[in-house]
């Protein structure tokens, strides 16, 4: 009953965040310079508009109304997952998205799991090996992997396993999980290093507890106090920083995406900027937002699964 209690506040506490991400994507179409009026005019070949044919696409487009009511009117249509139509080809948002969402989030998962599986087996491993070369040059390489960018090591990728190595492809997602190597790897590479290096610091504060003396002293194994004792006390503040990582590789994934000429969000989103298709710019600000935020309370939840005393003692959030 707690937890469904905690589950139900968590919801709540959604509904004001979720209005304000939709209130900044809605406004950012409306401060972003440039004028839509002028540019829908001009793709219909009106390149020098008069005041009427700008008075009518500004209605056309219902641009003529007061802000509050255009707003109103515009989340009114989101709830019901209408989204608009775009200025380019005047095609569906909502449907364009809804198609590219699932090919950014299977790129942004894999690039999540890369830094799960490196970064706290890394960490993990420079804690037991503490103070050896094997933890110098641990920690060399995760220096390494926080400083360079994510586009350069994307573009490293390429030319050796792709056009030199000829071992996986350079574009595209028709290869299966070989398709998803390269941009997991030039998407998560930061995040490999930053969590290595988290992790490897939790547990060997945890190793100097009082009650890693007391599991050494009954007799137990190195592993059995690392990786039962040490590292399972240190989870709740890695899983916070893991699950902040995902915001960063969702917007990460617009670039990486270009480079590898995966059909995702990202090519949609950055023509969208470069023809100022606000409507569009508009409908990715708010899905990627509201999956943010989802993907946030489900981190949220899994502090309940680890350690139920840090969210539910006593029965209270």
């Amino acid at each position: 009953m707690a937890i469904l209690k905690y589950i139900g506040r968590r919801l709540l506490v959604l509904i004001p965040v979720l209005l304000g991400i939709s209130l900044a994507a809605f406004l950012l179409g409306r401060i972003a310079p440039g004028d839509p009026v002028d540019d829908a005019l001009f793709r219909i070949g009106i390149e020098f508009p008069t005041e009427e044919d700008r008075a009518d696409m500004r209605a056309e487009l219902g641009l003529d109304r007061p802000l509050p009511v255009q707003y109103l009117d515009w989340l009114g249509d989101a709830l019901r997952g209408d989204l608009g139509r775009s200025y380019i080809g005047n095609k569906d948002i909502a449907q364009e998205l809804m198609t590219r969402l699932p090919i950014t989030l299977k790129v942004s998962l894999a690039a999540m799991l890369a830094a799960v599986v490196f970064g706290v087996g890394g960490g993990v491993l420079m804690a037991a090996c503490h103070g050896t070369w094997l933890d110098t040059v641990l920690k060399g390489l995760s220096t390494l992997l926080l400083s360079v960018p994510g586009f350069w090591l994307a573009l490293f990728l390429i030319t050796v396993f792709a056009e030199w190595l000829h071992l996986l492809p350079t574009s595209g997602l028709d290869r299966g999980l070989a398709s998803l190597v390269l941009p997991a790897v030039a998407l998560s590479a930061a995040n490999v290093g930053s969590t290595s290096r988290f992790t490897r610091g939790n547990i060997l504060a945890q190793l100097g507890e009082q009650y890693i003396v007391v599991a050494n002293a009954k007799g137990l194994s190195q592993r059995a106090v690392m990786v039962g004792h040490a590292f399972r006390n240190s989870l709740v503040p890695i899983i916070t920083l893991i699950g902040n990582y995902f915001g960063g590789i969702l917007g990460g994934s617009t670039i990486i995406e270009n480079i590898f000429a995966i059909p995702g969000l990202g090519s949609y989103v950055l023509s969208a900027i470069q023809n100022r298709d606000y409507p569009v710019i508009q409908g990715y600000v708010l899905i990627t937002g509201t999956t943010f935020v989802l993907v946030t309370l489900a981190i949220d939840l899994l502090y309940i699964v680890v350690n139920p005393k840090i969210r539910l003692q006593g029965g209270e959030a």
